[in-house]
């Protein structure tokens, strides 16, 4: 039996979860990287799961069948690091992840503790270029 996904868009407010942040550094930079993905996609910030803030949507199916919907790209103010979601991975961005400043990155997850550290035109370009590849792929 398949289990659901945990991370679903749902109607919370972005607003409200923005507020609810702790840590006044993150929660500005959150916001910051809010408008910046807001401009690059177009599209309005939706709440995804309890604390990601996502943009866009596509859906996937794997080989094993299972199947959903994710956001084309997303944030995620943690405790730990602000948590950028670039849904491609980051086999194709050495060049731009070389130039990025100081971060480490998950599979999909790009970590940043302050968006100080970072250089955030190329921040910028990173988001835009996997928004792209995220379109092409799953238009």
């Amino acid at each position: 039996m398949a289990t659901a996904a945990k991370t679903t868009k749902n109607k919370g407010s972005v607003n409200e979860f923005l507020a609810s942040i702790d840590n006044p550094r993150r929660s500005a930079d959150a916001r910051s990287v809010i408008k910046m993905m807001q401009k690059i996609t177009h599209k309005r910030p939706t709440m995804w799961g309890t604390s990601i803030v996502g943009f866009g949507s596509y859906h996937y199916k794997y080989a094993s069948g299972r199947e959903g919907d994710l956001f084309l790209t997303g944030v995620s103010p943690r405790k730990q690091a602000l948590t950028v979601y670039v849904m491609p991975g980051f086999n194709d961005y050495d060049d731009l992840l070389s130039r990025l400043g100081k971060h480490k990155t998950g599979k999909s997850c790009l970590y940043i503790n302050k968006l100080e550290d970072v250089d955030v035109g190329v921040l910028e370009l990173l988001i835009t270029e996997s928004v792209r590849h995220m379109e092409k792929k799953y238009s």
